[in-house]
């Protein structure tokens, strides 16, 4: 299994921060935030490396970074080319170039870069091969408000996928989707091919959203919660929360 971390965004809320440096790399308790999850992730044994797909203005700084990096398993950075936030490629087609890119044929862990968690992949990935299908996280979202802002799901009593909503106005759940994923590698051909079936490209999610109609998808509860660094305030919080 390899992990394939989108790390392409500009971080644009985080500005004047994040306007010449990646936010995964900023750094929270004596390490990074992307240096959190990976640092996790390592200790999985089945998860053999990892891709991490950026932009071309930072792809420099992650090289470095992965360099620098001391233990841990191998990581490889792919640069998607592009440069500003208005020509960004999305983090679905960042996926898909991750897979081309690197020859992927086997199952894949996805996750964005810029979340801290408090509890660890290593739940997931078994409740993954519990299951034998793919698989999202989710978690409970009481407030109308943060579901419309997300990928919502409806799960029947096994937590199998009953039908997603990306955004929705009327949410069929309280079960909102964070931005991690596991999918196998049975799963590759239709998401190797989802764009041309309309999957939208920009946010994550929206695969999720294209695979739970043309394939079985369960859901794992996530059993801690998880800090979504989205701007300067939730930035100077973690720092205080984590440091």
């Amino acid at each position: 299994m390899k992990s394939i971390i989108i790390a392409a965004g500009y971080a644009t809320r985080l500005y004047p921060l994040t306007e010449n440096f990646p936010k995964p790399l900023l750094e929270i308790g004596g390490s990074t935030i992307l240096g959190r999850m990976l640092d996790d992730i390592d200790t999985i044994d089945e998860i053999d490396g990892h891709v991490i797909v950026t932009n071309h203005k930072f792809a420099r700084m992650f090289e470095e970074w992965a360099a620098a990096r001391s233990g841990g398993k191998p990581v490889r950075v792919i640069d998607d080319g592009t440069s500003t936030n208005e020509t960004r490629l999305g983090a679905v087609r960042d996926l898909l170039l991750a897979i081309e890119t690197c020859g992927i044929d086997e199952d894949i862990l996805v996750a964005a870069a810029d979340n801290i968690l408090d509890f660890s992949f290593r739940g997931f990935v078994e409740a993954f091969h519990e299951k034998g299908t793919s698989m999202i996280m989710c978690h409970h979202e009481p407030e109308l408000r943060k579901l419309q802002r997300t990928g919502v799901i409806r799960v029947d009593g096994d937590m199998k996928v009953l039908e997603m909503q990306e955004k929705p106005e009327v949410p069929a759940s309280n079960w909102a989707v964070p931005p991690f994923y596991i999918y196998r590698k049975e799963d590759l051909p239709a998401i190797r091919t989802c764009l041309e079936h309309g999957c939208g490209a920009d946010a994550p999610g929206n695969l999720a959203h294209y695979l739970a109609d043309v394939s079985v998808l369960h859901a794992w509860p996530m059993p801690a919660g998880r800090f979504d660094i989205g701007s300067l305030d939730t930035y100077e919080e973690a720092k205080r929360i984590y440091g």
